[in-house]
């Protein structure tokens, strides 16, 4: 297996923290690699036990991102980190146990078949949600649905943050031209790797019962549409 590692932003992630990072290491895998990214937002003991778990394993690698705007900066650091460590592969999942260590070969059988992407999907065939409320149900589809319908794209599953990529497309991506900070950032990335060989895997999906705020859903409109408006003006420019 190519050398593959976790980018995993952490944040007050004590509860699950330590058993997470034990199940992705007892997969059969000696060239996977973990690398949470932690920032000064976490107030736990977060931190302690990943220190603890890199004296256990050496494939830990711990992150603080002291430059740090949110989870979604944190995202992107540690992909600047894994890239510069020599990742060929890179899988980005979140460390607070919504995402399943045991669906993560799955990921990691299909960029070994030679995908550029593969997006984990809770609404295509196998795909479930548990332990979230309706309207994040909701509004996790019907943001799929527009986003598919504004933006040309064709997947079941526009939102998900458990995904995997191959080395040369982040590395030729402009990491620090994102505009999303927060919840349309995953939507983002679906739509600038497009045109690239993708598919999307089944993943079952742990939510919680946390809120979403309305400003969250009102930016991620706004995000939508100037994707597409600055899709457009390109195509202008090149026409």
């Amino acid at each position: 297996m190519k050398k593959t590692i976790i980018v995993m932003p952490v944040a007050n992630e004590e509860a699950t923290m330590g058993a997470v990072l034990e199940e992705v290491m007892q997969l059969p895998y000696d060239n996977l690699y973990i690398y949470p990214v932690i920032d000064s937002y976490s107030k736990d003991r977060t931190e302690e036990i990943i220190h603890e778990m890199e004296k256990k394993y050496n494939r830990i690698k711990m992150i603080f991102h002291k430059e740090s705007k949110g989870v979604i900066t944190c995202y992107l650091h540690g992909f600047k980190m894994a890239l510069a460590d020599g990742a060929e592969q890179i899988i980005e999942m979140d460390g607070g146990g919504s995402h399943l260590p045991k669906e993560i070969p799955q990921f990691i059988e299909k960029l070994e078949e030679g995908y550029d992407c593969v997006w984990g999907s809770r609404f295509t065939a196998g795909g479930d949600i548990s332990n979230h409320p309706l309207y994040r149900r909701i509004l996790s589809s019907g943001g799929t649905t527009l986003s598919n319908l504004v933006l040309g794209t064709k997947l079941k599953d526009m939102t998900s943050g458990f995904e995997g990529f191959q080395r040369k497309v982040l590395e030729n991506m402009d990491l620090d031209a994102f505009l999303s900070l927060g919840h349309m950032y995953q939507t983002e990335m679906r739509f600038y790797c497009r045109n690239m060989k993708t598919i999307e895997v089944p993943i079952h999906y742990i939510g919680s019962q946390s809120s979403i705020k309305m400003k969250s859903v009102t930016e991620a409109l706004r995000l939508l549409f100037q994707l597409k408006k600055n899709e457009e003006n390109v195509m202008r420019k090149n026409s």
